[in-house]
Parts: structure tokens; sequence; C-alpha cells
């Protein structure tokens, strides 16, 4: 780290290596599905990668937390994506549309808030979603799959049942625990 701090390529690019699977579930979260059709999450991770590498040698890193100046610049490359794909039409009302609560167009609204947080707001919730990505990992795979359908797609409890092949009331009871799981987690 202390290496990386100092301007060392090769250390930013173990850094990145290291980091990879935090930075891809970082930029997952904020693509949102309708970008995700257009442009893979790696693809905005390698853009990120380059800039990084690029801007390296003009950043002051003795202040900054080498994960969270990442997730900075692959926000603005999300950013910088979604702008390419969508912002570049020329503005038509007839193309406006509300953002549906509980879907994974939300991430869209989220991505705009971002983009209006201040640096040490947006750091406070990068450091509250690395926590929430850290306590989701412990969770058996068909509990996170649970939450996934019912908070990102916003499916039912009897919809995401039939998908994984479980009664409606045992996925209640398995999407319950695993939230009570994550606030135990979470407050600790």
């Amino acid at each position: 780290m202390a290496s990386l701090r100092t301007g060392d390529e090769n250390a930013l690019v173990e850094f990145l290596k290291t980091n990879e699977a935090s930075l891809l579930a970082f930029i997952r979260s904020r693509i949102g599905s309708q970008l995700q059709k257009k442009i893979e999450p790696e693809d905005i991770l390698q853009e990120a990668s380059i800039e990084a590498i690029r801007i390296l040698p003009t950043t002051d890193l003795s202040t900054w937390d080498p994960l969270h100046w990442l997730f900075q610049i692959c926000e603005r490359k999300v950013i910088d994506a979604h702008r390419k794909f969508f912002a570049s039409q020329k503005r038509d009302a007839s193309r406006e549309a509300a953002i549906p609560d509980g879907s994974e167009a939300a991430g869209l609204g989220d991505l705009l808030a971002a983009s209006m947080t201040t640096p040490s707001a947006a750091f406070s919730r990068d450091q509250k979603q690395i926590a929430m990505l850290a306590a989701l990992d412990t969770l058996p795979e068909d509990q996170r799959e649970a939450l996934r359908l019912r908070y990102l797609v916003g499916l039912s409890s009897k919809e995401i049942a039939k998908k994984i092949g479980k009664t409606d009331g045992a996925t209640r009871v398995m999407i319950s625990r695993a939230l009570s799981r994550l606030h135990e987690m979470l407050a600790e």
C-alpha cells in the first residue's frame, strides 16, 4: 500500500487485481439493467483501471483511501457510460419515464443522487455499501438470490418461490431471516 501511495504503477496494478471483485460489485450496484444491456461491468472496470494508471502520477493518495479513490473513478466511468448511451439523445418529453420504485432502474436514481453528493457523504455511503456487500457475501447463495430477486428485480415472494423451487411461506421466512442476519452483521 505504501508503494501505491508513492505512485508505483505496478503496485496499482496489483491493488486492482486484489480488489477486482469489490470493484465489480461496486460497478454492478451502480450500473442499472438498462446500461448493462449496452456495456459490461468488466468493460467499465477496464476503463477505470486505465484512467487510474493514467492519473496516478498526478494523484496525491496520502490522504485518500486507494479503494475509495478507485470507487470514485468507477463511478465517474459509469456516469460517462450512461451519458454516452442515453444522455446524448436529444431531450424529448415523450421519452421521459418515472423511475419505478424497487426496481433495478432505481440504480439510476441512486447514481444521479450520488453525483450531487458531497465527498464526505459519498465516502460514508461507499463505506456502508462495502459493509453491506461483505455481509451479503456471508449469506448462503439461496438467501442472496432471494434478496436479489426481491429488492433488485422487484419480484413478489410468490414469484421468487416459483423461481427457487420453494413454497411462498418458506421463501418469506428465508428472506426475513436473511434480512435479520444482515441487520445483525451491520449493527456490529
